[in-house]
């Protein structure tokens, strides 16, 4: 419904109605339009976590945190809308938080493999964060239109940005 009909067509009277139920039936369930926004935020979380766990590890650590890397955008572009529940405040009546931090733990393993393998220096969950604030800012300026007019500049972007992250990262540059 929200791919279908955006953040401001999401009515629990819709939803309802989609469910071929009550909007009482709705809020006996959700408790309010926040509890139904907030499960849907959740359930964004579950299927990005799903998504990154279909991802196979290699002998590369890098080349895997990197696969990561492509998966969110991936998932941002086929959810654009959902990603917009997960990673901004589009409902008035919810303030989602934090991201759900289990839904990155594919992401840190692999941090975790690069910083064993001494590919990269610093600490995981500091890393895990810039990761995360730079897939998320490039892809809501993906989304949004703003990072290039051909997929050709957005693309470059995108592998700017990352192999600048990680330049910057790597075990002889940490520091400086």
């Amino acid at each position: 419904m929200l791919a279908e009909d955006g953040i401001t067509g999401f009515t629990t009277r819709k939803v309802a109605q989609r469910a071929q139920t009550s909007t009482a039936a709705v809020y006996e369930l959700f408790g309010d339009k926040g509890g139904l926004v907030r499960e849907v935020f959740l359930e964004g979380f579950r299927l990005l976590r799903r998504n990154l766990d279909q991802l196979e590890s290699s002998d590369d650590p890098l080349a895997d945190l990197v696969r990561v890397v492509a998966a969110f955008r991936l998932f941002v572009r086929d959810n654009p809308v959902l990603a917009e529940v997960m990673f901004s405040r589009p409902f008035s009546d919810f303030a989602p938080g934090p991201p759900q931090v289990a839904a990155f733990a594919p992401l840190v393993e692999r941090v975790r493999r690069c910083l064993a393998a001494g590919l990269l220096a610093g600490d995981e969950a500091d890393i895990a964060h810039v990761l995360v604030a730079l897939l998320h800012g490039l892809a809501t300026q993906e989304s949004n239109g703003w990072l290039g007019t051909t997929q050709t500049s957005v693309d470059r972007r995108w592998a700017l940005a990352v192999r600048a992250t990680f330049d910057g990262l790597r075990t002889d540059r940490v520091g400086t």
